[in-house]
């Protein structure tokens, strides 16, 4: 297993024990063999998705996703064995998560979940479509 996770992106020194989808509650919940545990709402993980269609080719150029309040996730499927492609009932399905960019979503969700609120703002954006 790769040593260096700050490399690439896509190298891990965590890895997950057990991913659960649960689809009525709409959230991704990842137990990591650190011990910590994640329960991520479907909306965040749509709206800070690592597709090139949301973050761009620079941190200047991500777009800020509205309407995304009741968004759900369809499907998940294996990538490798360093990242989970989602599939949301939006039709959005470009993104690939790896567990270092899942951990870090959750370690860090209450201050994504206020800077896309804060954007949202700024923008005149609403959650609901």
């Amino acid at each position: 297993m790769p040593s260096d996770s700050s490399t690439d992106g896509f190298s891990t020194d965590i890895w997950p024990i057990e991913v659960r989808l649960k689809k009525a509650e709409k959230r991704l919940e990842i137990d990591f063999d650190d011990g910590r545990t994640f329960s991520l709402p479907a909306e965040l993980l749509r709206v800070e998705s690592p597709s090139a269609e949301v973050q761009g080719h620079g941190p200047s150029q991500k777009t800020i996703v509205g309407g995304r309040r009741h968004v759900g996730i369809m499907a998940l499927e294996a990538v490798g064995n360093y990242a989970v492609r989602i599939k949301f009932d939006d039709l959005h399905d470009t993104g690939i998560y790896s567990w270092q960019y899942l951990y870090k979503m959750g370690e860090n969700q209450d201050t994504l979940w206020q800077d896309y609120l804060d954007a949202l703002a700024a923008q005149s954006l609403s959650r609901d479509p």
